[in-house]
């Protein structure tokens, strides 16, 4: 399913306009020097028109960019705050965040590199990457009919990324509630940023390796080959067994997170309770009273899907550190 448009006017007006007290209150929660609504007003008025450029430019070639997009974000945030570490290349001396484990699947690294680009030849080093790859999410979800919202600006670019940070920062696919949890509570995010936030997965596609376990051999179902996870539907079971075969070589084999990945949209929620939730770390919402009750609202109401993301994706964005503006977003000056 194509990408849908914004509803109207009126909830592209609220999303831009409303959260800016919220936005306004976040600043205060940043670890590192103050974000703003406009940061580059004066030194550089057309970079968030610049990276919006790159954005559409890339999802009008690859309908697999804007999860691309808003899961660098994701992994950035959580790992050293949202400082741009995890778009840094390795080194003859150093494993970078992006060669780690759980980061083996990013892509969408090239929009940065253009959007950066962009910026630099309208004001050279004036724009982090950090904020780059912030304003780049937001796009992201935008253009794929999701809502928009003001982003504050003013992150500093990280000089320190480590591999070794990722795999006790990021939480993986087969995580358990508790360790869910854990994980967002360690970046200062609630159980309710973790279901609206898992949101996210409404865009993109999963690899085999990510959802194995629950298809065939699930722990507690006997162990043999062909087991299935209880909690899915049989027949979507049936289905991923057939996209991901026993020894499967294929690199690109896997499923697309819900029916409409290539929209922003509710469709995650009312997969998940129906029985087609993709990952453990998905069905993991469903084992908790409360979290479940936030499934149950969200695939009720798209509208407060996206106003609660909003909101969730300003807390998360807020992690600043303080750091220097890179001029290639790949190495540090």
């Amino acid at each position: 399913m194509a990408p849908q448009p914004h509803s109207g006017r009126r909830r592209s007006r609220w999303s831009c306009w409303a959260v800016r007290g919220l936005a306004i209150v976040l600043m205060s929660l940043t670890g590192g020097d103050a974000l703003s609504l406009d940061h580059y007003r004066q030194s550089c008025p057309k970079a968030e028109a610049a990276v919006t450029a790159a954005v559409k430019q890339a999802i009008a070639k690859d309908r697999t960019v804007p999860a691309g997009l808003l899961r660098l974000h994701f992994h950035d945030c959580f790992v050293r705050g949202c400082d741009g570490s995890v778009l840094l290349d390795s080194t003859s001396n150093n494993t970078a965040e992006k060669d780690g484990p759980p980061n083996a699947s990013l892509h969408a690294f090239f929009v940065v590199d253009n959007a950066k680009a962009a910026v630099e030849a309208l004001c050279p080093g004036v724009v982090s990457c950090a904020d780059i790859l912030a304003l780049a999410a937001r796009d992201a979800v935008a253009l794929s009919g999701g809502p928009s919202w003001a982003v504050p600006l003013g992150r500093g670019d990280g000089r320190v990324s480590l591999a070794s940070d990722t795999t006790s920062s990021l939480p993986g696919p087969g995580s358990t509630f508790d360790q869910l949890k854990q994980a967002f509570h360690a970046v200062g995010l609630s159980a309710k940023d973790l279901v609206v936030l898992s949101g996210g997965h409404t865009l993109g596609f999963a690899h085999c390796s990510s959802f194995e376990t629950r298809i065939r051999g699930f722990p507690g179902g006997g162990g043999g080959a062909g087991v299935a996870d209880p909690a899915l539907r049989p027949s979507f079971a049936a289905a991923l067994r057939r996209a991901c075969p026993a020894n499967n070589t294929a690199k690109g084999a896997g499923a697309w997170m819900d029916p409409t990945s290539a929209a922003f949209d509710n469709a995650y929620f009312k997969m998940l309770q129906t029985g087609r939730g993709l990952l453990a770390s998905d069905e993991a919402l469903l084992t908790h009273p409360k979290t479940r009750r936030m499934v149950a609202l969200y695939a009720a109401s798209q509208g407060k899907f996206f106003q609660a993301f909003v909101s969730s994706m300003l807390r998360m964005s807020a992690q600043n550190q303080p750091g220097e503006i890179r001029a290639n977003c790949r190495r540090h000056n």
